[in-house]
């Protein structure tokens, strides 16, 4: 039976241990009573260990054949110090790690111009954010490379879901760039992304990297209207780039100054998936639907005298 080392047992985590096989060993790294609870809910070993804290990794070492780290860097800094605490740990041991999928960000690329990308461009990130993540790409594949095990790099860019929305930018009414200067974004479902994880710890191919995206970028303003609309929320006012720049924080202005479209096809040919939602629209459409008929059911209730 295979083992399987969960680092990071965030949103993403959780959603793709829902539909991992079940005749792998599961263990996660946790380091609160409430990740040993949702571990323990999930049918998941809970290990104890903190990233931060070099000691409380050396319980993690020579544990799993498969590793699917979803941490983030720290805050600060050009490198990931966290994972190279977690890679020095495994280095120490004979460890049996075979595989390693490793959840990035699409950052790495920095700012494109708006022009289509693919897994070939190289790097060149434009925020210390991004660089910590290309730092831990690096440091991966020297340790896959030193250990003949197989590495898959998934560079996510915007992860949304129903809980994942930008509603507090849309409320406080934080401006969007005007739309023809505004910049392309590219995004993934919370579910879709999950899935790519579970596909990627099946299928092995060296040290891969893959664009984890849906098929059509959006503008950036058009999916903050697009979230708007279907709250029935006022749009954000448009202004010029060099206006939005002095109302945002230099890191959100990292999300929102940097532009392209990224392919996605090698993760669908290579990785054999269906995305389920293909594109933001065709999850808006379906999520206003299921909005409509959540008020319809609680106009319902509460009619005096209604039959429940």
């Amino acid at each position: 039976m295979q083992t399987l080392l969960i680092i990071g047992f965030g949103d993403i985590a959780r959603r793709a241990s829902l539909t991992l096989p079940k005749h792998w060993r599961i263990l996660a790294m946790v380091r609160s009573q409430e990740g040993v609870d949702a571990a323990h809910n999930l049918g998941i070993t809970p290990v104890m260990a903190d990233l931060d804290d070099r000691d409380s990794l050396t319980r993690l070492a020579a544990l799993a054949d498969k590793v699917l780290y979803c941490a983030p860097p720290a805050s600060e800094g050009h490198t990931d110090q966290r994972m190279r605490r977690f890679l020095s740990v495994l280095n120490q041991t004979k460890s049996i790690t075979q595989h390693l999928v490793y959840i990035s960000t699409s950052g790495v690329y920095g700012d494109a111009g708006g022009d289509w990308l693919d897994e070939t461009r190289p790097p060149a990130p434009g925020s210390d954010r991004s660089r910590r993540r290309l730092d831990a790409e690096q440091q991966l594949r020297c340790f896959a490379t030193s250990q003949g095990a197989s590495l898959t790099i998934l560079r996510a860019p915007g992860i949304y879901a129903a809980e994942r929305l930008p509603l507090a930018r849309i409320i406080n009414a934080t401006p969007a760039i005007t739309r023809e200067q505004d910049s392309w974004s590219n995004h993934i479902h919370a579910d879709d992304l999950a899935m790519l994880c579970v596909a990627a710890l099946k299928r092995p191919h060296g040290i891969r990297v893959y664009n984890a995206c849906d098929k059509q970028p959006t503008r950036m303003g058009d999916w903050f209207d697009l979230v708007a609309d279907a709250h029935g929320l006022a749009r954000v006012p448009r202004l010029p780039r060099t206006e939005v720049r002095q109302h945002v924080s230099p890191v959100m202005w990292s999300f929102l100054a940097e532009s392209r479209r990224l392919h996605n096809q090698r993760i669908l040919r290579e990785l054999g998936v269906t995305l389920q939602w293909p594109d933001v629209q065709h999850w808006i459409a379906h999520y206003r639907v299921a909005q409509d008929q959540a008020s319809n059911r609680q106009a319902g209730l509460a009619i005096p005298g209604r039959f429940r």
